[in-house]
């Protein structure tokens, strides 16, 4: 189960559930995406070759982070680029999402344990906007879609 959660044709994130299940390998976001998402599922035995990475110069221009969900409930609320709420979903033990573009907050529903992974450095204050949460009488939880 993979969702791409978008605003017009402005990908925001894509959340891949723990049920995803496909033999080989399935990258989810386009080459130009500073971070990638893939999915690999190969049987005993499969070797890959070894095998180091070349130095290539990259631009970022936005941080972009993903999310591991371990263990616990996680609210994700979507924003556009101006702060206005869109939209919300629910992620669960096992569940992965990449958050690319837009804005977004969280709620901890069930004790969480998540790891994240972004670019660096890390640039402190300057590394994000905050700004006011929805109130929750206005969230909008979308069921996953399968």
């Amino acid at each position: 189960m993979v969702e791409y959660i978008k605003q017009n044709e402005q990908l925001l994130a894509i959340i891949l559930k723990s049920s995803f299940r496909e033999e080989g390998i399935h990258f989810f976001t386009p080459n130009e995406l500073s971070q990638q998402l893939a999915y690999m599922k190969h049987p005993t035995g499969k070797k890959i070759d070894p095998h180091v990475h070349n130095p290539v110069k990259r631009e970022v221009q936005f941080t972009q982070e993903v999310l591991f969900i371990k263990k616990g409930k996680l609210r994700v609320d979507f924003y556009d680029d101006n702060q206005n709420y869109l939209e919300s979903r629910v992620l669960s033990d096992g569940d992965i999402i990449l958050l690319s573009t837009g804005g977004h907050g969280f709620e901890v529903l069930e004790e969480l344990e998540m790891v994240e992974v972004k670019q660096g450095p890390y640039a402190g204050d300057g590394d994000k906007t905050r700004f006011e949460s929805v109130s929750d009488e206005k969230i909008n939880i979308k069921n996953n879609k399968k």
